[in-house]
This record gives structure tokens, C-alpha cells and sequence, in this order.
């Protein structure tokens, strides 16, 4: 039976195990051996990370083909209006070409949210707001650049899920062993 583990990564943390001297890394959290990324999460992101022991699982979770959705909370800077979702649900051209269509929608700030550290910077005069957003194939920065182009900037960004799996009930900085 393969083994999927589920880690709440946190802020600062780089995907990989070995240590780079400048950031935590996998290795800090995860004491479980021959378990692999599958994907990756940038150092100034949060959430759901999927590891495995499954090379063809990795792949498969992996492959822009499998088209497996992402569901990602997003805080930006400011309110978006209809518009702003309607260009997110339609699919939103960036320097490397067209997005696919995404599911977009506002939502409350997550009632299961952990703090960041460091906090996001605060703005007395701009508000913000929380995005739910769901896309199915996963360019270098995707969900970042796609907010910006519709003109507001991501401050958070925590991926809730992959797939079927999801954060629901790991603490951020733990994990889950689940079975395949």
C-alpha cells in the first residue's frame, strides 16, 4: 500500500529535505523517511503539501494532465469586485499565456486559520480580503500573478487542497499519514 503524507507547511519553509543553511526544510518537520514532494510550495507560501513513497502516485498527482484541482485561500489587498472574478473564472493571460478557467469566489477568513510568522503587513487605509480559488494546473507563481493581474495583490497565500486531500484537522508545521 503506498503511504500519501499530508504537511501543513509552513511560511519560510523550503520544499525539499536537504538543509540549504538559510531556511527550515522538510527535514525540520517530517522525521519519516523515503517520502518524496510530490509538487512544490514557494518558501512565502503556506499549506497543503503532499509527500509520498509512490513514484507513480508522485507523478500522477504531479502531471498538469491529471488536471487534479488546487483549492487555494488567498488574502489580498483589497475587494475584489465582479469584474475581478469574473476575469479569474474566465482565465487570465500572463506573460507566459492564457490561465485555464478557475473557480473564484470571496470568502470569509478561515475560521481554522493559524497565525503567520512573521504576520502579514498591515495597512491601516487599504482593506482586505480573502479569495477562494480553485485552478487545475500549476505555473511557477500562478495564483500570485493571477490575482495581481486582476489587480489585487496577494498578502497570504495557503493552499488548502489537492485533490480529494485536504489540510482539514493538521495543525500547521504537522503532518498526516494517510493510506492510498
Amino acid at each position: 500500500m503506498s503511504r500519501v503524507l499530508l504537511f501543513n507547511k509552513p511560511y519560510g519553509v523550503v520544499c525539499q529535505f536537504s538543509r540549504d543553511g538559510l531556511h527550515p526544510t522538510l527535514a525540520d518537520y517530517i522525521p519519516v523517511a523515503d517520502v518524496y514532494a510530490a509538487g512544490r510550495l514557494d518558501t512565502d507560501s503556506e499549506g497543503l503539501l503532499l509527500l509520498t513513497d509512490d513514484g507513480k502516485l508522485q507523478h500522477r498527482i504531479t502531471d498538469p494532465q491529471h488536471k487534479l484541482p488546487k483549492t487555494y485561500w488567498v488574502q489580498v489587498e483589497g475587494v475584489p469586485d465582479d469584474n475581478a472574478l469574473e476575469q479569474l473564472r474566465k482565465g487570465v493571460m500572463l506573460k507566459d499565456g492564457m490561465t485555464r478557467p478557475a473557480e473564484a469566489q470571496l470568502m470569509e477568513e478561515p475560521s481554522e486559520l493559524w497565525l503567520r510568522d512573521p504576520p502579514v503587513r498591515f495597512r491601516k487605509n487599504i482593506p482586505t480580503s480573502w479569495l477562494q480559488l480553485t485552478i487545475r494546473e500549476g505555473r511557477n507563481r500562478q495564483v500570485r500573478r493571477m490575482t495581481a493581474a486582476v489587480g489585487f495583490p496577494t498578502l497570504r497565500l495557503i493552499r488548502y487542497s489537492i485533490g480529494s486531500w485536504n489540510l482539514t484537522g493538521i495543525a500547521n508545521g504537522k503532518y498526516q499519514i494517510v493510506g492510498v
